[in-house]
């Protein structure tokens, strides 16, 4: 008894005098900074096992981290549990309560569960925050929320807001004037497109909405000179392909 208790003393002080130094709080949390972004990275690849990994890592690193907590409820909505993301949402907030982007990443999954309100009012609050940098895309979030319900009077409130914040945003314009052709209303969504065009880049989503627009007008001189720019300058978009596949008939 007493050699094993002897030899145990002597096994405890090699571990002690060759165990690692634990590493420092800053190194933690560098560690864990580094995991995140490699999870988000593996995440936005679609290998979700692998980010899985990353985000489990990070969390051991440093549980405190909102960002963390943030890109885990991300990871969770895409894998379907929803439940567990609402907590770890939820949980990043209760780390960072007045992080604008924190915020507005949870605002988005609300909306995607159909938690509408709840979701609308916390891109609002994002966009008044001062230190968040982007309004005009959280206003343009909360329009794309309020159509999925059919709010549309909201929403093209919401879409007009976003471009008094900022005229050059593409896609809070695409967004009205999309909205506006599905309800009919194809003179405005042209003026929309063509008011933006005059003096900023054209994306291929405003261009496809113009030659539509141009289509529903009867103006075929007008839907070809959108759909050349199409042609041109994105030959290889979903928005060429959707364009070409939806032209009408010879005759």
């Amino acid at each position: 008894m007493k050699i094993y208790a002897a030899l145990s003393v002597v096994l405890l002080a090699g571990c002690q005098t060759t165990s690692t130094p634990a590493p420092s709080p800053k190194r933690q949390a560098d560690a864990a900074s580094y995991n995140t972004q490699l999870g988000i990275a593996y995440m936005q690849e679609g290998n979700l096992q692998l980010a899985k990994e990353k985000l489990e890592r990070a969390e051991h690193e440093d549980g405190d981290n909102p960002q963390v907590h943030m890109a885990l409820g991300m990871l969770y909505q895409r894998l379907g549990n929803n439940a567990t993301a609402d907590n770890e949402f939820r949980h990043a907030l209760r780390l960072a309560p007045e992080d604008p982007e924190i915020s507005n990443v949870y605002a988005v999954f609300l909306c995607d569960t159909k938690r509408v309100d709840e979701g609308v009012k916390r891109f609002y609050a994002a966009a008044r925050d001062r230190l968040y940098r982007t309004p005009e895309a959280a206003y343009t979030n909360a329009g794309v929320c309020l159509h999925s319900v059919h709010r549309d009077d909201e929403a093209i409130r919401s879409f007009q807001q976003a471009i008094t914040i900022r005229p050059s945003f593409a896609e809070a314009t695409y967004q009205l004037a999309d909205l506006e052709l599905q309800r009919g209303h194809a003179s405005e969504a042209r003026a929309l497109i063509d008011r933006f065009l005059g003096s900023n880049p054209a994306t291929a989503d405003l261009l496809l909405v113009g030659a539509r627009s141009a289509r529903a007008l009867g103006d075929r001189l007008g839907e070809e000179r959108y759909a050349r720019k199409l042609r041109v300058d994105f030959p290889d978009s979903p928005q060429s392909r959707a364009l070409k596949s939806s032209a009408p008939g010879p005759g």
